[in-house]
């Protein structure tokens, strides 16, 4: 009887290190390249480029810091707001956005 308990203990660890697998391939992995993604276009910014807020607001960078940016909104030139770059959600580079 040991040896049979002791087999169903060894099949219950299998599984258990198979779904922490599965869950670590499907939500922990997918999210850390995103981070990456989002890292790498945050670092990527240039005084020029149009961006979209996480608010959904469009805009145009026109000045940088190292953890903040200004950002015109509209065609009004006092419309200038400065934000924290985690507040953006895209960047579309000046030159692709004068082709």
């Amino acid at each position: 009887m040991d040896a049979q308990s002791g087999a169903s203990l060894g099949m219950m660890i299998i599984w258990m290190v198979i779904i922490f697998g599965m869950m670590y391939f499907l939500m922990i992995r997918p999210q850390k390249k995103e981070q990456k993604r989002l890292q790498a276009m945050l670092n990527s910014m240039e005084v020029g480029d149009s961006i979209v807020t996480t608010g959904g607001f469009y805009g145009v960078i026109i000045d940088m810091t190292e953890e903040d940016v200004i950002v015109e909104f509209g065609n009004n030139k006092n419309c200038r707001i400065p934000m924290r770059k985690q507040a953006i959600a895209e960047v579309e580079k000046a030159e692709q956005a004068s082709a």
